[in-house]
């Protein structure tokens, strides 16, 4: 879906329909929110949590009633999260802690046990009404939803955790995921029973996702996390905000709200007034950046040493490795093909998070490379036939349009693309090291432990037969960093593996 347009909408006075009224004094409320904060070492000019930190502080010094919501991604990928599987994010968050915090998928990216064991080192309420144990109970310290009454006005709360988490990490069978437009629907009803004025939903939800529980006018005021976009927009019934991701904007949702008791009912008008924090003008909360200094002496010592130096270009940014052959993505499916000695390879472009360019020229350090493939996957090798590398194929491209991260960067394959054919139809093309695929026939395949396990929907190759399993397998990026040492990155600059016809 394409960005969501800004609209605003001037407020009808009442006196255009209706006979005189007394309103009360509008209560004021902000509602402040931000998402997907990774990397704890972030040396850009703007964002990261000191910058995140200061902007919460600032915000509830103002003197008017804040809920600060954090729409979930937060413990990895980062580079430290691959030593601390994420301890250190929640320690940061918990410096000015948010009034309700909801998972994204990424919380799930260690596991259920790692997931249930941050989630209780978190000094903050956590909310994920689709989320339930196998057993059917609510997640430890999870709550679905809260009414917050702030002068007299009843805010209803509801929190929406990714409903494809199963599918785009690793929850394992510990956890259930309901859909996340129904259980908004369902939730925000029984919050309006109970009384609530204006409801919230807080979710970490795809942008289609975002438009369906828009559409169904559940919820007054929806802010969500995951696709990194920054947006705003306003219907005259519904407000929208999409979370840039690692705090370089933190959106502040200023709300003006009436509420009138007449004859027994009860009217409620209201508008909103988006304020985009550019975290480029915020000072460091002093508290933080000191935590985040000890952080980044910690990983400086073991991390910043030379790996190679490449010989072309490398880009790395998410619009390029989900939606077209790049030279990170073919570096990535090289040296993991090289390293098991396998004909072909195929990783996921989500899992490649670096998400910026190096020169031709450029030093690669190790601190690079785990910071392009943070989340510890491992190289495995299956043997897999034709038809499941079409399967395969098939399920990479039939997302391009909203850059999903199981897009394919290959190696030993060349592929063409017709976007204009029904998902599951788009591959036209296949040849493997030169010569036509065969349905038929067996080759050995390069992926990683995520992948393997269906991650990204390739269920496909949950039942190929393991050579190289996760027991016996390398870290992804000591590969890399292996290949580079050994091959350097000359041969890997976009040559026509990947071919796209939109």
């Amino acid at each position: 879906m394409s960005p969501l347009r800004r609209t605003f909408l001037s407020a009808l006075t009442a006196a255009l329909l209706f006979a005189p009224q007394a309103w009360a004094e509008a209560v004021n409320l902000t509602l402040l929110f931000a998402s997907d904060l990774y990397n704890v070492d972030n040396a850009e000019p703007r964002g990261g949590f000191a910058r995140l930190n200061a902007v919460v502080k600032a915000e509830r010094a103002r003197n008017v009633p804040v809920i600060y919501a954090f729409g979930g991604d937060l413990i990895s990928p980062s580079l430290l999260s691959s030593f601390d599987q994420g301890e250190h994010t929640i320690a940061l968050m918990n410096v000015a802690p948010p009034d309700l915090f909801v998972p994204g998928n990424h919380e799930f990216d260690f596991g259920p046990e790692v997931f249930a064991r941050r989630m209780g080192e978190a000094k903050f309420p956590l909310f994920a009404a689709n989320l339930r144990k196998a057993d059917g109970s609510a997640a430890a310290g999870f709550q679905d939803t809260a009414m917050r009454e702030v002068g007299g006005v009843k805010i209803g709360i509801v929190g929406i955790t990714a409903q494809d988490s199963p599918e785009k990490s690793s929850p394992g069978k510990a956890y259930v995921f309901a859909p996340s437009l129904d259980t908004t629907v369902a939730k925000a009803k029984e919050l309006r029973d109970q009384g609530a004025d204006l409801v919230v939903a807080v979710v970490h939800a795809s942008q289609d996702v975002d438009r369906a529980i828009i559409d169904s006018r559940a919820a007054d005021v929806v802010v969500s996390g995951d696709d990194h976009d920054l947006a705003v927009f306003y219907d005259g019934r519904t407000v929208y905000a999409e979370g840039k991701s690692e705090a370089d904007y933190v959106t502040a949702i200023d709300l003006a709200i009436d509420v009138k008791e007449k004859d027994g009912k009860r009217s409620v008008k209201w508008f909103p007034n988006f304020r985009l924090i550019d975290t480029a003008g915020v000072t460091a909360d002093p508290d933080t950046q000191k935590m985040v200094d000890q952080y980044r002496e910690l990983l400086s010592s073991e991390l910043d040493v030379a790996v190679g130096t490449t010989a072309i270009a490398l880009d790395s940014r998410k619009a390029s490795v989900r939606t077209q052959e790049t030279a990170m993505g073919n570096l990535v499916a090289d040296a993991t093909r090289w390293a098991v000695g396998a004909d072909i390879a195929i990783t996921n472009g989500g899992g490649i998070r670096g998400n910026k360019e190096y020169p031709a020229g450029a030093t690669l350090s190790r601190r690079d490379i785990l910071t392009e493939l943070p989340f510890g996957n491992r190289t495995v090798k299956l043997a897999v036939t034709g038809e499941t590398v079409l399967a395969a194929l098939e399920n990479g491209f039939s997302d391009v349009e909203n850059s999903n991260g199981r897009f394919p960067q290959v190696s030993g394959i060349a592929v063409t693309v017709d976007l204009k054919q029904p998902k599951g139809q788009r591959v036209t093309s296949v040849t493997i090291n030169g010569t036509p695929l065969d349905k038929g026939a067996t080759y050995t395949l390069a992926t990683n432990d995520y992948m393997m396990d269906g991650g990204d929907g390739y269920a496909v190759f949950k039942t190929a037969r393991p050579l190289f399993g996760v027991r016996d397998a390398r870290l992804m990026a000591n590969d890399v960093m292996a290949y580079v040492k050994e091959k350097g990155t000359g041969d890997v600059a976009p040559g026509g593996r990947i071919i796209i016809n939109k």
